[in-house]
């Protein structure tokens, strides 16, 4: 990495909340609460689902890694929000900051695809049910993820080394909390318009991709499930799938606004609430949205709580 040893700014203030210091203590303690309630949700779906046997299916296999997943990219942002709420200087170092968006982006690519991984899964179980195990084996189901991660990583990898080649030589003030890739690409002091296209090109690639082949998971499933003649049967159907059209909408709303808009609509207070929702308030959300409105997981985590009330001698 001999290009970091070649750039004047050694680190990058943030300035995501300093319009709101008079609330930092408040949105500290706020945020805190969230990302606790967050993990704890998280942990007990994913024990819920480790321990209960009658979850080990291919849709609560994928519900676990989104929650693992979630879990992880909060991990790389919040600690370090909460801590620069609190602290006079809000720093972080030029490689550490490559390292907070190489991380980041990473894992908020592998998710695109695995959200992609899961509309799959509901055509193969509504448009195919009894061949479902069969098709959606554990081999298959885990090719999906590894298939996720790997794009994940590779769209991750490249983006960052563009953007931290650029040379950054005048202000290092960084208006936003972590370091995303618009706030970071207004302080360079060269833009390639090479490496800007390509970055947009990538930002389309794991956005529009994965959208379309849930797009075309979903029109083959309307189609199969308007052919059920009974109104309950098409209720039951469509609901199994509701669960994931939300946690997409949130997803892909959210991050198309940030990466796929143009760079003259670039707005850093915009960008600055629109990430808290993705990055504090959407991994809370989403694996309660999967768990809540699901009777069976209701039911398996009944039975763990009973199990670890009244262990069996």
């Amino acid at each position: 990495m001999e290009w970091v040893n070649e750039t004047l700014v050694r680190e990058f203030v943030f300035l995501g909340f300093s319009s709101l210091a008079g609330l930092q203590r408040l949105l500290f303690v706020v945020f805190l609460l969230v990302y606790l309630f967050t993990l704890g949700t998280n942990a007990v779906i994913i024990s819920t689902i480790v321990l209960d046997r009658a979850l080990h299916t291919p849709m609560y296999f994928f519900l676990a890694v989104l929650s693992c997943s979630e879990t992880c990219y909060t991990f790389v942002i919040v600690p370090k929000m909460l801590v620069d709420l609190l602290a006079q200087k809000k720093t972080i170092s030029f490689l550490g900051c490559a390292i907070q968006m190489f991380s980041f982006f990473f894992l908020i690519c592998s998710h695109s695809f695995l959200l992609a991984a899961m509309g799959y899964d509901r055509y193969v179980a509504i448009c195919n049910p009894l061949r479902y195990m069969v098709l959606m084996g554990h081999g298959v189901c885990v090719g999906l993820v590894a298939a996720a991660c790997f794009c994940g990583f590779t769209v991750s990898l490249v983006t960052t080394s563009l953007v931290f080649r650029l040379p950054f030589h005048s202000s290092n003030q960084l208006h936003h909390f972590f370091c995303d890739i618009s706030p970071v690409l207004k302080l360079a002091s060269h833009r390639s318009r090479l490496s800007q296209l390509v970055i947009f090109m990538l930002g389309v690639f794991v956005l529009v991709i994965p959208l379309l082949l849930i797009m075309v998971s979903y029109v083959r499933i309307i189609s199969a499930v308007l052919k059920i003649p009974s109104t309950v049967g098409r209720y039951k159907a469509f609901s199994t799938c509701a669960s994931h059209l939300i946690v997409v909408t949130v997803h892909y709303g959210c991050a198309s606004f940030i990466y796929l808009r143009p760079k003259s609509n670039y707005s850093s207070s915009q960008d600055t609430l629109i990430s808290v929702s993705y990055t504090i308030l959407t991994p809370l959300f989403n694996p309660m949205i999967y768990s809540l409105r699901n009777k069976e997981f209701r039911s398996a985590l009944r039975r763990a709580i009973i199990q670890t009330s009244h262990p069996v001698n």
